[in-house]
């Protein structure tokens, strides 16, 4: 017991809510300073890495800056042992079955229902012609977007955690989530460009909320994370823009309401971002 309650007071120690600063600075640093540059030099990074695209090397890093942040600071908080605990939060995946009902059904119902609303549905066409096209498309998906999870959820919900209830915690990281997209919506080559940015931010606030509360059932899983993040990503959806903001809106407040005391209450929820490991 001794020993557990060392490593948990080292965790405590070696990320603490002060980590967010050096965090935010490396992630917004990142994508916003790699943002400018497209837009003041985009001719001239053009003509080394090409227009701007969801495969360019930059707007890679662009993306992947959250993740970035997040192996970058834990590695110099708690070294190659705490890097190997913090992904191993990738293998979380005991949860209630209606919340994996809820990624793999209830999204992307949700994204058929806003597409209802818009008009747009009837007019649906299926992007992919083959199956390999399908599993690019998916693939892609995959491994762009998703990567923020090691950064939001896997560093900063926990650090908010302990010093603000989930549902304030879900909000604040909610509206840093929404603002550190800004960039995609003013540089043209990007999914976010011809979009609304008022309608996106709310359906990431909404996101918010609901992935804290699955963060906090899940006991700070990223797996889990990791595949909500991928469903709102998913190419096969229809168009649901900005629709899903009403969706997802009305989502969130039932998942505030059905989880009213775990979502304002500090007393269980997840607080650490890299897991004690017990003594074999």
């Amino acid at each position: 017991m001794q020993y557990l309650l060392s490593i948990a007071t080292k965790n405590q120690q070696a990320m603490t809510i002060r980590t967010l600063i050096p965090f935010l600075s490396i992630t917004f640093g990142l994508t916003w300073g790699l943002a400018l540059a497209f837009l003041f030099f985009s001719d001239a990074i053009i003509g080394v890495v090409g227009p701007l695209s969801m495969t360019n090397p930059l707007f890679l890093v662009a993306v992947y800056a959250p993740g970035i942040a997040a192996f970058l600071l834990v590695i110099r908080e708690a070294g190659v042992d705490g890097l190997g605990r913090f992904v191993g939060r990738l293998f979380l995946w005991k949860c209630h079955a209606g919340w994996y009902a809820f990624i793999f059904l209830g999204i992307p119902f949700l994204m058929v229902a806003a597409a209802l609303l818009k008009g747009s549905l009837g007019s649906y066409v299926f992007p992919f012609s083959t199956w390999a096209q399908i599993i690019n498309g998916l693939g892609i998906a995959m491994i762009i977007g998703p990567v923020e999870e090691f950064g939001w959820r896997g560093v900063v919900l926990p650090l908010l955690q302990r010093r603000f209830a989930p549902i304030y915690a879900g909000l604040i990281l909610g509206v840093v989530w929404g603002v550190w997209h800004i960039p995609a919506f003013v540089l043209t080559g990007t999914p976010q460009s011809g979009w609304s940015f008022l309608p996106y931010f709310l359906a990431l606030l909404s996101a918010s909320i609901i992935m804290t509360a699955l963060f906090n059932a899940s006991r700070g899983s990223l797996l889990l994370a990791v595949l909500v993040h991928f469903q709102l990503n998913n190419p096969i959806f229809p168009d649901a823009q900005p629709f899903d903001s009403i969706t997802f809106t009305v989502t969130a407040l039932l998942v505030v309401w059905f989880y009213r005391s775990a979502l304002f209450s500090r007393s269980d929820s997840v607080k650490d971002v890299i897991p004690v490991q017990t003594r074999e």
